[in-house]
């Protein structure tokens, strides 16, 4: 009780225009309260190729996280992963930034709101609410594209890092920045960093919550590439792998996913036959044969 308490005395005396500065609100985050309102804190369209965008929605606090969007981003992302008709996810966010990483100061008002976070198993068997956020988007049978701007910081980098692609602006931000605060990335960076950089850069950057921007985020794994419209190359790259298999797409990710770190060679090779086994024959396959011989067969819904 008495840990409890000083904790929130802390915080109080904790949140201040240095915390605001860790969710990147900046300015505008210091003259408002103002939050969105739960159920538009992450929209969601869809156009005629099935290709859906999902937008983090609360820009005058640069998308940071609260109770309210955690929730909301982990529900969309379970709605999608079970809509067999989704071809590719964009992610992106509205304003000025991706998004910002925790609302701190929303969290230091109530710490026992913030420990749920923490409280496992909650959409998936391995993960909590902190780590849905980002890993269910690799989980999704889908590609899953971030296109970002702005600030991309602390649990704001982590849900990036669930995306199969990142494309960045040049001047974006980037931070591990959970250091600053003298704790740990939780938010299944363990997960999804491993996949994409050296172990001793990572390592730097989380210990040290340095800030880097595109081109350095680029070499360290952050970001697929670098360009001066990242929705614009989201929505290619989406309208492309839309003209392909759903099937194909969505083991394609599976294979190289659960093969790529730890999987011996022999579980790896079997996986390629089963998989394999799995695509021929079938419609979606016959499909795709067919368009290169110019007969336009349409695919089918997602059926693996």
């Amino acid at each position: 009780m008495l840990a409890s308490r000083s904790f929130t005395a802390l915080s109080s005396r904790i949140v201040g225009p240095s915390i605001l500065n860790f969710s990147a609100a900046a300015s505008a985050s210091s003259s408002t309260t103002e939050e969105a309102n739960s159920s538009d804190l992450v929209l969601v369209s869809r156009d005629a190729s099935d290709i859906v965008t999902v937008t983090l929605n609360n820009p005058k606090k640069h998308n940071s996280l609260n109770w309210e969007m955690f929730n909301a981003i982990a529900d969309t992302a379970e709605t999608l992963s079970n809509d067999s008709t989704v071809r590719a996810v964009i992610l992106h966010g509205n304003g000025k930034s991706f998004c910002s990483g925790l609302d701190v100061p929303s969290m230091a008002k109530n710490p026992m709101t913030a420990a749920k976070l923490l409280d496992r198993p909650h959409k998936t068997p391995k993960s909590n609410l902190a780590q849905d956020v980002g890993y269910m988007w690799r989980q999704c049978p889908f590609p899953v594209i971030a296109a970002i701007h702005g600030r991309c910081y602390g649990g704001g980098l982590q849900i990036a890092m669930g995306a199969d692609f990142r494309y960045s602006t040049p001047d974006c931000e980037y931070s591990i920045m959970e250091a600053k605060w003298g704790i740990i990335p939780d938010m299944s960076g363990t997960v999804t960093l491993r996949d994409v950089g050296r172990l001793d850069w990572i390592k730097e950057l989380a210990m040290t919550a340095r800030v880097i921007k595109g081109d350095e985020a680029v070499k360290v794994g952050f970001v697929s590439r670098v360009v001066e419209e990242p929705m614009v190359e989201a929505q290619k790259v989406a309208e492309e792998l839309a003209s392909r298999s759903p099937d194909a797409v969505a083991l394609t990710k599976k294979l190289f996913q659960e093969t790529w770190i730890d999987m011996n060679e022999k579980e790896a090779l079997e996986m390629e036959t089963n998989l394999q086994k799995k695509l021929i024959p079938s419609w979606n396959q016959l499909a795709a044969s067919a368009k290169n011989f110019k007969v336009n067969v349409p695919y089918t819904k997602r059926s693996v």
